[in-house]
């Protein structure tokens, strides 16, 4: 479990790293010297919800079909408020569906 401190400490990182994919860029160099638990969950968090939204993206594009772009973004968009909000409220949930492969995928992030 993260104490409190550590959470209020990796917050801000937490957060930035939700915004697109630069978010993430700019959250690990935030994170860079001192490693913060909580921050660098959402960093993974985020760069996983980043690179599935890019690679849907290219796979959708194909299609030309506005249902199922329609579908890509509102699944997306859900996963990436969830997200957000439960670095915001300091709590450390990965992503429904996708955020425990997210973890191990990325565990060399810290």
């Amino acid at each position: 479990m993260i104490d409190q401190e550590t959470i209020d400490k990796g917050k801000t990182a937490a957060i930035t790293s939700y915004i697109l994919i630069i978010g993430v860029v700019i959250a690990m160099s935030m994170n860079g010297e001192e490693k913060n638990k909580f921050a660098s969950f959402h960093i993974r968090q985020a760069l996983g919800l980043s690179l599935t939204f890019i690679s849907l993206g290219l796979i959708i594009s194909n299609f030309d079909n506005m249902m199922i772009a329609m579908s890509m973004w509102i699944f997306i968009s859900i996963l990436w408020a969830y997200s957000i909000f439960s670095a915001i409220r300091g709590e450390v949930t990965p992503v429904p569906l996708v955020g425990n492969f997210f973890q191990k995928a990325f565990k060399s992030i810290s």
